[in-house]
């Protein structure tokens, strides 16, 4: 009987070399959860070389094959209604079932959903200036992964009854001979160079923002909404590799949600995102929206200080419980009735450059395949939109100039056991040919302060722009 089968490898504390070892195959996609600084993140995930990639396609359906078809779809030109129906197929198979569900992922769907992709769920409107190339989402079918276990020390390559025994030997072949870290971090800085051609820019001056600030607040006190994420976008040009920038910032901005996808020579996503969207282990489904930020301290008091006065803080406390209200809402519509559940509000979570208050909302659910139509049906996080979130996403076409594209999207896994993991993709960057973009913005609430708001944009992007500026800028 077709299974899952196991090739142990030796333990890798990072992905990094194995990553470059398949660098060269289609599509290759690292979750790189920087255990170092956060022991509970406990999987770092490696695929390349899809057996599909699903993504939109105008007047035909949004797919693309790389072998024959291995199920048969219906003809639909939204991707989220194709990819419910994909996964619901995958986790009717035989193998998927009797696949072990201590494993993060055993083939199955990975990729991103841009921001934009919620109109695939909602009716919204579309005027701002889409001027990046990036698709709306980009979603493959992998039929192996590598997977490291942080907690046991272990490395293991996962190949799928779909992954043909060729295959499975010119990997093994690539991951032995794989170099060590050191060798990759010389090769990246010695051949493989990254300039920065000028400082980052925003999309809107500090007058511009004050301004849109302004039309959040009417809004606010005419009853339309009471949470507002309203963001800026910083862009530069850029010359070289964007791993050897992705290498560079993980080493300075650890988070737990790091990401490196590449789509072609000319597009990739460097994400350093410290926010969980969803997980789904074993039925359990369980979000961490992050809302209430404030700056690290320049010395031990002044860091302790700041995060006692985030604690403190109203304000910050009740833009998180609108949130998390919110979250059980979502929640509410695919998981079991009764199951939703908030074990922790307001705890705090710190960062290189900022502390967090992170909430915990969790529900059930008693099927594999529901863990991608929870997904969809909370797509995109309550946290980067607003409240109420459909109205909240409205204003920000009105108020935003540009499409946010992977910005405050998700970066996400469906394993064919049921498993599921993602991100909200903040702390992101978007290369799109010589072009580099990344995004910050905060919920503005009736209380919320245009200055403090319009600096947080700033402290909370500035970890990334800074470094980029200072070790690859000519």
């Amino acid at each position: 009987m077709s299974e899952i089968k196991h090739v142990n490898l030796p333990y890798q504390a990072s992905l990094l070399s194995f990553f470059s070892a398949v660098r060269d195959l289609p599509y290759p996609a690292l979750l790189d959860s920087n255990h170092e600084h956060f022991p509970d993140t406990n999987y770092d995930i490696l695929v390349a070389n899809p057996l599909a990639r699903i993504h939109p396609v105008q007047n035909s359906q949004p797919i693309t094959w790389y072998i024959k078809p291995l199920y048969a779809l219906s003809n639909t030109d939204n991707p989220m209604t194709l990819l419910n129906e994909l996964m619901s197929l995958i986790c009717q198979e035989t193998w998927a079932k009797s696949a072990p569900k201590d494993l993060p992922f055993v083939g199955g769907l990975l990729g991103y959903y841009g921001y934009e992709s919620g109109h695939f769920v909602e009716q919204l409107p579309d005027t701002v200036e889409h001027d990046i190339r990036l698709e709306t989402l980009s979603i493959g079918l992998y039929g192996w992964a590598v997977i490291t276990c942080h907690k046991k020390k272990t490395t293991q390559l996962i190949t799928s009854p779909w992954c043909p025994s060729e295959d499975v030997a010119d990997l093994i072949n690539r991951f032995t001979s794989a170099c060590d870290d050191v060798l990759v971090k010389h090769d990246l800085n010695e051949a493989r160079p990254f300039h920065l051609q000028a400082p980052f820019t925003s999309n809107m001056t500090e007058t511009e923002y004050a301004q849109k600030f302004s039309t959040v607040q009417d809004y606010i006190q005419s009853g339309d909404c009471y949470q507002v994420n309203l963001a800026q976008r910083f862009s530069t040009c850029y010359q070289g590799d964007t791993f050897t920038a992705y290498h560079t910032l993980r080493d300075v901005c650890p988070t737990p949600f790091s990401a490196y996808m590449e789509f072609s020579p000319e597009q990739s996503l460097l994400s350093h995102s410290p926010e969980r969207f969803l997980l789904c282990d074993q039925g359990r489904v369980e979000s961490k929206p992050i809302k209430g930020t404030v700056a690290r301290g320049k010395t031990p008091e002044e860091d302790q200080a700041n995060a006692d006065w985030l604690l403190a803080s109203e304000k910050d406390r009740a833009e998180n419980l609108m949130i998390v209200d919110l979250l059980r809402n979502d929640l509410g519509r695919t998981c079991l009735t009764g199951s939703i559940k908030v074990p922790k509000l307001f705890a705090l979570e710190s960062y290189a450059n900022v502390h967090h208050l992170v909430s915990t909302v969790e529900g059930r659910i008693d099927q594999a395949d529901q863990a991608i139509r929870v997904f969809h049906q909370s797509f995109p996080g309550g946290s980067i939109t607003g409240a109420p979130k459909i109205r909240s996403m409205e204003i920000i076409d009105e108020l935003e100039p540009h499409e946010r594209s992977a910005y405050c999207g998700s970066i996400a896994y469906f394993s064919a056991n049921g498993q599921m993991d993602s991100s909200i993709t903040i702390r992101t960057l978007v290369a799109d040919h010589g072009n580099l973009h990344c995004w910050a913005g905060g919920g503005l609430v009736a209380d919320s302060k245009c200055q403090e708001e319009y600096q947080e944009t700033f402290t909370k992007v500035g970890k990334l722009t800074h470094t980029l500026e200072q070790d690859f800028l000519k």
